[in-house]
């Protein structure tokens, strides 16, 4: 909003010639974004504690004694925060006339509808089944779908319909039809992966901030044709102001974290997991690196596989392989203290993060 109004007139007032850098606006987006939280946050917790007398419903079976003892009575829904910061940032810093912000912005708000739908539900039913699993999936198949479509759009052939495989320059497999498949089980895949992870105080939303500021620097890379020429990365013109969303991002979570520091004041909910998973997911297709999102994003796949594998086992042999799932909950059970567990887990995401940016320079 601000860049279409103001950077035309930076001939006539040199001050808005900064309208023009993406890094200026990056950065006053990731301000805005965490000066809007600030301002907004302890308003809307207490609104959602007046809501929620009770707090957020939780899985007995599936939680240890001393997460149920610390986070009963604690509302959810604090999702809404960080989109509201995240939505408002981004419209007034990136360029409207973009494709790709238009589609990350679907997703992230069409998620986020689904995740407050979801947490609505549980709150006001008093029950942690929410929206009926097929109902939710295909609701993120739809979402995701629509993105796909306005990206594969907005990109040049051959990349529109094209998987880059990093490490190896200039290797394409043509998808064709398939790609919104693809692209849809990219956003779907990272929705519900975080959603998995959210689960102790500040664990989802560090990790996700690190894969958005591993992806600002992407989208900055792979929009701009002299970086990505050096780099030998695939040039995707207009992918560059994603940078601004990605910093929206972060200092929506930063202004999120401050309130869910432990002891937590609120938790995001799927309102808020299922939207920025989906996010990030839009942008690793958009900036056509979906496959170094599974590095960057390693904890969240990790936390994934562990379910899948819980269950599996399980089925198959009537034996759990860990002692509780997702693997948070396994090293809790263990008799890890959770700020140890989150602290180890952040660490661990930003190794990976920094596996995943290697592969921007190894060709």
């Amino acid at each position: 909003m601000l860049f279409l109004a103001l950077a035309p007139l930076a001939d006539e007032f040199i001050l808005f010639n900064l309208f023009r850098y993406l890094t200026f606006r990056s950065g006053a987006a990731c301000m805005t974004a965490l000066l809007i939280a600030f301002a907004t946050g302890p308003a809307m917790i207490r609104r959602l504690r007046a809501l929620q007398a009770e707090g957020q419903p939780m899985r007995e079976a599936y939680m240890t004694e001393a997460h149920l003892l610390g986070k009963r009575g604690t509302p959810t829904m604090g999702g809404v925060l960080i989109l509201l910061a995240l939505t408002f940032s981004t419209l007034l810093w990136a360029d409207l006339r973009n494709a790709f912000v238009w589609a990350v912005l679907l997703v992230t708000g069409g998620y986020g509808l689904l995740g407050f739908a979801d947490d609505f539900l549980k709150v006001t039913k008093r029950n942690t089944r929410g929206v009926r699993g097929w109902v939710k999936l295909a609701v993120q198949a739809g979402v995701g779908l629509g993105a796909a479509a306005i990206i594969m759009l907005a990109t040049r052939p051959p990349l529109a319909t094209a998987l880059a495989v990093p490490v190896f320059k200039d290797v394409l497999i043509p998808l064709g039809l398939f790609f919104p498949l693809f692209a849809a089980f990219v956003m779907m895949g990272a929705s519900n992966a975080v959603n998995l992870t959210d689960g102790l105080d500040g664990l989802a939303i560090v990790p996700v901030m690190i894969a958005a500021g591993c992806f600002a620097l992407i989208a900055y890379l792979a929009g701009n044709a002299v970086f990505a020429n050096y780099l030998q990365i695939n040039f995707v013109p207009g992918a560059g102001e994603l940078a601004v969303v990605c910093s929206a991002l972060i200092g929506a979570g930063m202004g999120f974290l401050w309130f869910n520091a432990p002891p937590a004041m609120v938790f995001m909910g799927d309102t808020g997991s299922l939207a920025l998973g989906g996010a990030l997911g839009a942008i690793a297709v958009a900036t056509k690196h979906e496959i170094v999102l599974a590095i960057v994003g390693g904890l969240f796949v990790l936390e994934t596989v562990s379910v899948i594998v819980q269950v599996v086992s399980f089925k198959l042999t009537g034996k759990r392989v860990f002692r509780m799932a997702p693997l948070h909950h396994h090293f809790e059970k263990k008799g890890w203290a959770e700020s140890t567990i989150v602290i180890r887990f952040w660490i661990i995401a930003m190794v990976l993060a920094l596996i995943g940016l290697s592969t921007l320079k190894i060709r």
